[in-house]
């Protein structure tokens, strides 16, 4: 069950990003704040692996991906798109 990005948005916030999908991932707000509160969800501990991600936001059809201040978004974004896709 892949899932594509459509469009990845900026927010307010420059730590956090909203990748958003070609269809519902969620349909109620799950956020995992720790690696350790994604045990059990395949998706939310393959991004957790990626270096530089602090927590996650699933709903709908989006994902709001946080980062640590001191990572660069843009191996962030290609690892997330990858991980999205072959999930």
């Amino acid at each position: 069950m892949s899932f594509n990005v459509t469009e990845i948005q900026a927010t307010p916030n420059p730590n956090a990003a909203k990748f958003v999908l070609d269809r519902r991932i969620s349909e109620t707000p799950v956020s995992f704040l720790t690696a350790d509160q994604a045990q059990g969800h395949t998706i939310a501990q393959q991004l957790f692996a990626i270096d530089g991600v602090s927590s996650l936001l699933f709903l709908g059809d989006f994902i709001t991906v946080n980062k640590d201040a001191a990572a660069s978004w843009a191996p962030i974004k290609r690892s997330v798109r990858k991980v999205l896709t072959n999930v």
